[in-house]
Parts: structure tokens; C-alpha cells; sequence
């Protein structure tokens, strides 16, 4: 299983929104409050939010349709990449891919990846030929 933001990523996606128009940022917020309901300070966790609301902005998670989701970072580009070279299958681990994104750098990973990896191993990501 994914950890907490992987699950969360998840959670967000298949969220039952009963007519509802709900933003990614809110389908997000309402999963992190459910998975860290005593923790604030994970649930503003930044690093995890992003690369969520960066695969929606670039339409690549299903269900969610495309937008200006994400705040503009040089964070912001990490997990739409870690879905190429998934889709390549060049590189298939957290760790791998971390590497790859940040092109070696040292840079602390902080889960963005494993929200990347759950939602694609849940059949979540739109694979474009």
C-alpha cells in the first residue's frame, strides 16, 4: 500500500462528490484531514499537495478534468516527468524516480512521488499513447 499521501492521492480521486463540483484542492484538503485528522501540520504538508494537483492540472489523472490547479514552483514539474519515465518504464521506484526528477540534486524527497506511484498503480493516471 501506498503511504498516508499516496492513500490520500487515492482518496481524493475516487472521492464520491454526489453532484458536487469539487475542486482538486478540495477533494485533497478533505482526504488529508480524513487520513491526518490530528495533525494540521501534515495536512498542510506543500510537497504532496502539489504533485497531486500538477498531474490534475496537466488533465493526467482520470476523472479530473484540467486546469489551474497548482501554485507555479519548480517543484511543480517533478510529477508530470515521474509519469513519462513511468509510462517508459524506465524507472519504477520511489527512489528511482526522485533520482531521475531531480536530475541527482540533493533535494529532500517529501512524498511527492508516492502520490505519482499510487495513482498509477491504481490505474488513476491517463496514459497517453
Amino acid at each position: 500500500m501506498a503511504n498516508r499521501y499516496g492513500e490520500a492521492a487515492l482518496l481524493a480521486v475516487r472521492m464520491e462528490t454526489y453532484g458536487k463540483a469539487l475542486s482538486p484542492m478540495e477533494r485533497w484538503n478533505d482526504a488529508v484531514q480524513k487520513l491526518y485528522p490530528t495533525s494540521p501540520t501534515a495536512q498542510r504538508k506543500g510537497s504532496p499537495r502539489n504533485a497531486f494537483l500538477s498531474l490534475c492540472e496537466a488533465g493526467l489523472v482520470k476523472g479530473i478534468n484540467p486546469g489551474q490547479y497548482a501554485p507555479s514552483n519548480k517543484h511543480k514539474a517533478y510529477a508530470t516527468r515521474a509519469v513519462s519515465l513511468l509510462a517508459a518504464g524506465t524507472h519504477k521506484t520511489v527512489n528511482a524516480l526522485w533520482a531521475e526528477v531531480t536530475d541527482g540534486e540533493d533535494i529532500p524527497h517529501a512524498s511527492q512521488m508516492d502520490v505519482v506511484l499510487a495513482l498509477w498503480k491504481n490505474d488513476l493516471i491517463l496514459r497517453r499513447a
